[in-house]
């Protein structure tokens, strides 16, 4: 496929996209999103591919959905067509571990682009805000949600009502970023990180992932029982056969991804 608002690259097993629209500071319209969500779904589907990373530019990660693309929608417009819904979400629900290397700006939109994400490298020159309510709107494509389970109520009410904007270096003890790297580095460690992941068995990959959201999702006692059920099914994988045999061998384990 070809595409007009994204970049698509890989580097081994891993796959890189880059949203492409310098012109408005990665401002997400609906073309750019579509393309987005399917180029995600074809990098998700790749048996190549082992991890999937989501990157702008140094000056701006995503500067927020496309405000003249939507300023004079209706009720019934945004209603009957899903906006958000349609193709934002296609990051949210994909199997393979996904990163977002953020640098500059990650406003509104761009800042829930990269909460859908599983893990965000920011460089130090990154800064994250949900500015909606300044503009008459509010946060839509996750920002109330998520934001508030992972910093939690206060510093999410502050962002969403005040328009906050965190640095990267605040954002990492609250729990929002993962990593801060040096400034024009980020999308390197992000590449780094990804090949580590890549290195362990994909499916037993995607059971963690699924565990680590059933918890971010469900209540205690349910999340448990997920992962009860998830680590069970790892003995019937023959990757978990051989990195306890390969552990206690004391080698490396070669994994086949079955």
């Amino acid at each position: 496929m070809t595409y007009e608002h994204i970049l698509i690259t890989r580097q081994g097993p891993v796959g890189i996209i880059t949203l492409n629209r310098p012109e408005a500071l990665n401002a997400l319209n609906h073309a750019l999103t579509s393309e987005l969500s399917a180029a995600a779904g074809v990098l998700d589907d790749d048996g190549e591919i082992a991890a999937i990373i989501v990157t702008g530019s140094d000056r701006a990660f995503a500067a927020g959905a496309d405000i003249k693309e939507i300023k004079d929608k209706s009720f019934a417009e945004v209603y009957e067509e899903q906006f958000i819904t349609a193709t934002w979400e296609g990051i949210a629900r994909l199997r393979k571990p996904t990163i977002a290397a953020v640098s500059g700006h990650a406003i509104g939109g761009g800042c829930e682009l990269a909460l859908m994400c599983d893990i965000i490298i920011a460089s130090e020159t990154a800064r994250f805000s949900l500015p909606e309510t300044t503009i008459g709107i509010i946060p839509g494509a996750g920002g109330t949600q998520r934001l508030t389970r992972l910093v939690g109520k206060a510093v999410a009410m502050d962002m969403i009502l005040s328009g906050r904007v965190l640095t990267a270096e605040e954002a990492v003890p609250m729990g929002l970023i993962s990593r801060v790297a040096p400034a024009g580095t980020h999308l390197v460690e992000a590449i780094a990180l990804a090949n580590h992941i890549a290195v362990s068995s994909r499916p037993i990959v995607r059971l963690a992932k699924e565990a680590v959201n059933k918890a971010y999702e469900t209540h205690l006692q349910e999340g448990l029982y997920v992962e009860r059920r998830l680590l069970y099914s790892t003995f019937a994988l023959d990757d978990r056969r051989e990195g306890m045999n390969a552990f206690a061998e004391k080698r490396r384990p070669q994994f086949h991804n079955r």
